[in-house]
């Protein structure tokens, strides 16, 4: 019988070993090389619909972000790495947005995320950015009455739009009728009742505001805009204030023509219908009516210019519009690299403590500043449509104006500030000196 020396046993054991060690070293290598190259880009979510009935407004702010990233990355990047888009599609879908928020967060480990345009799709994701302590930089006009500490709102608050719109319209156009016509969601439904307070405040009586609502993708407007015209036709001067989102905007427009209401005689002002909107479609029913907006691309300054240039020359087409989200994200995106710079991380709790203060041109010529209920500073103007899609500013207010995070004419809002510098909460109470708990 043959007896096996050590050198016989050990050596099937130490080739299986040696085996298994190379493995594991190339494995770990693999997952070094993969975190290294993880390590050297940082990741930015964009989280905008690309499909649906939203998609007509969105869209272009996908490519905004990718157009900002391109020219972050032309100048060296950030803390020396390269900046990488991680694009998904919530599709217009409001629960869809949260769990594509989610998946950003965890899965793609983004270190800031650039997104959303309606306020529902905006609620939907509240939780998940403050149970991840993520950053949301929400860019369009919204309702106000939210100051959350993960959210940065570089759109307009209801006091750097509707107000001003309605101050234009009752002292300039004489107005004493109001139609408030709005998508039946949280946005419209929140600015109408701020606005319809306002109104009373300054003596319009009852009768002489009718509020109407209309699924998102409304298309037919036959009896709503015959409503309108009977509304308008008591002989008082009367305008439409319009918090109509998305693609319904198209019909609405196209009924007003068809029923020969022109804007010499009920005049919309519109705040969400921009030249993005206007962009390839007829625009003849539209002539005269106003948008109220904190940028318009006909708007003369050297940034303007100068992005308006870049903009066309990095989507190769020299009829690209602008309009103002899109400013919104150009400015949101320079004030959190500026943070990013000055606390030399991408670390969100630093990040956030770093953004109030922080400065950035706007494109209208002026300095926009991030203050501490996480609202900015912006100019408000109303321009009015022409023939090629593009806005005549017809009045403008002579500074900037502090976005207000809680609406002075609504009874439970005007005691409140939102402030996380100084009280650390998005809604302190000023006359009770104490803070209610969450920003919203």
């Amino acid at each position: 019988m043959r007896t096996e020396s050590t050198h016989d046993i050990a050596a099937p054991f130490s080739r299986r070993r040696w085996l298994a060690a190379t493995a594991g070293l190339v494995l770990g290598l693999a997952s070094f090389t993969g975190a290294k190259a993880a390590d050297d880009t940082i990741k930015v979510g964009v989280l905008h619909s690309l499909s649906g009935t939203m998609a007509i407004s969105e869209t272009t702010l996908k490519d905004t972000v990718l157009f900002l990233i391109d020219e972050q990355n032309k100048k060296g990047g950030l803390l020396g790495k390269k900046l990488e888009a991680v694009v998904v599609d919530p599709a217009s879908n409001w629960p869809l947005f949260a769990e594509k928020a989610r998946e950003l967060i965890t899965k793609n480990k983004v270190a800031v995320v650039f997104g959303c345009w309606t306020s529902v799709s905006r609620k939907s994701v509240l939780p998940v950015f403050k149970e991840l302590n993520s950053i949301l930089f929400y860019p369009v006009q919204y309702e106000g009455e939210e100051s959350e500490r993960n959210v940065f709102y570089t759109g307009a608050a209801p006091n750097q739009q509707a107000i001003p719109a309605v101050d234009y319209l009752m002292k300039d156009e004489k107005v004493k009728r109001w139609v408030l016509a709005g998508t039946d969601y949280v946005y419209p439904r929140t600015t109408n009742k701020i606005l319809e307070a306002y109104l009373k405040s300054k003596g319009v009586k009852q009768e002489d505001i009718m509020i109407n609502y209309t699924p998102f993708g409304h298309s037919d407007w036959q009896t709503i805009v015959a409503d309108i015209k009977k509304f308008g036709s008591a002989g008082k001067k009367t305008a439409v204030v319009s918090t109509i989102n998305g693609d319904a905007n198209v019909p609405f427009y196209k009924e007003l023509g068809n029923q020969g209401i022109k804007a010499t005689d009920i005049p919309v002002v519109a705040f969400s219908v921009g030249e993005e909107e206007l962009a390839g479609i007829d625009t003849k029913p539209l002539l005269g009516h106003l948008a109220a907006w904190n940028y318009f691309q006909s708007i003369k300054s050297p940034e303007n210019e100068k992005f308006i240039k870049a903009w066309q020359a990095y989507t190769k087409n020299p009829k690209r519009v602008t309009n103002d989200p899109m400013e919104a994200h150009v400015i949101g995106f320079d004030m959190w690299v500026k943070a990013v710079e000055k606390v030399k991380s991408t670390d969100p709790d630093k990040v956030i403590d770093a953004l109030p203060g922080i400065e950035a041109k706007n494109l209208t010529g002026g300095v926009s500043k991030m203050l501490p209920n996480h609202h900015i500073t912006k100019p408000v103007f109303i321009g009015e449509i022409k023939g090629n899609g593009q806005f005549d500013v017809v009045w403008k207010t002579k500074d900037l104006v502090p976005g207000d995070a809680w609406s002075k004419e609504l009874e439970g809002s005007r005691d409140l500030i939102g402030d996380w510098v100084g009280k650390k909460c998005g809604n302190f109470n000023v006359k009770t000196n104490k803070c209610l708990g969450s920003g919203s």
